[in-house]
């Protein structure tokens, strides 16, 4: 698994961008040719990091952004919707602040942060082994909807009022329950609770119009 990051994502070119869809979707890449097509394996987990504005100086009070709100729109609708639907968590990264930079605090050890996700990765690798899967990402949309799966009605409730409402599409809707059954597995639960959900919901929304990542 590659785990490729683009920078300052909006600043590449939108047809780049948008030829990320299929492989993050299918997990394969097709090149069509004159002579026929080609298809090949294209799993990876992508990360993407943007600033609020082209100058980059419109997060928090702004006060130093002189960004105009076109430019604004534009540089945010570099990155389509299309492209954010497939985007599974969305993190508003705030300014750092001086007693942070100061304090000395440390950050928690990567190794602490492994010995939380081998057990997580261990039990979706063993529930998922019977469909030839290995990761929850992977699960096709129909085994969630009806199989085993499947998070029941009352769990996934936050997320079918979402989709009601237009605020999740069915790819989205998907990709939220995939990301519930990761939270479960790290909490080190059997299956999904409506906790897992609407936690997944609100990692996805977290980013809605501000600084990502």
């Amino acid at each position: 698994m590659y785990f490729p990051f683009l920078d300052e994502a909006p600043e590449f070119d939108r047809r780049a961008l948008d030829a990320l869809r299929q492989p993050l979707e299918s997990g394969t890449i097709t090149l069509h040719r004159s002579s026929g097509a080609v298809r090949y394996p294209s799993r990876f987990q992508l990360v993407l990091a943007a600033n609020p504005c082209p100058c980059g100086w419109g997060g928090g009070r702004g006060s130093r952004c002189r960004c105009s709100s076109l430019q604004r729109r534009r540089y945010v609708a570099k990155l389509s919707g299309p492209l954010l639907d497939r985007v599974d968590i969305q993190v508003t990264v705030p300014a750092v602040e001086a007693t942070a930079l100061t304090s000395g605090a440390a950050g928690e050890r990567s190794a602490d942060v492994r010995k939380r996700i081998l057990p997580a990765v261990a039990r979706q690798a063993s529930r998922l082994h019977p469909f030839g899967l290995s990761r929850n990402a992977h699960i096709p949309a129909a085994l969630l909807r009806e199989g085993a799966v499947a998070i029941g009605a009352r769990a996934r409730a936050g997320a079918d009022a979402a989709l009601d409402r237009a605020e999740l599409t069915a790819r989205g809707h998907a990709r939220v329950m995939r990301l519930a059954w990761t939270i479960a597995d790290l909490r080190g639960a059997d299956r999904p609770q409506a906790q897992d959900v609407d936690t997944a919901l609100y990692l996805r929304r977290r980013g809605e119009g501000e600084e990502t990542a």
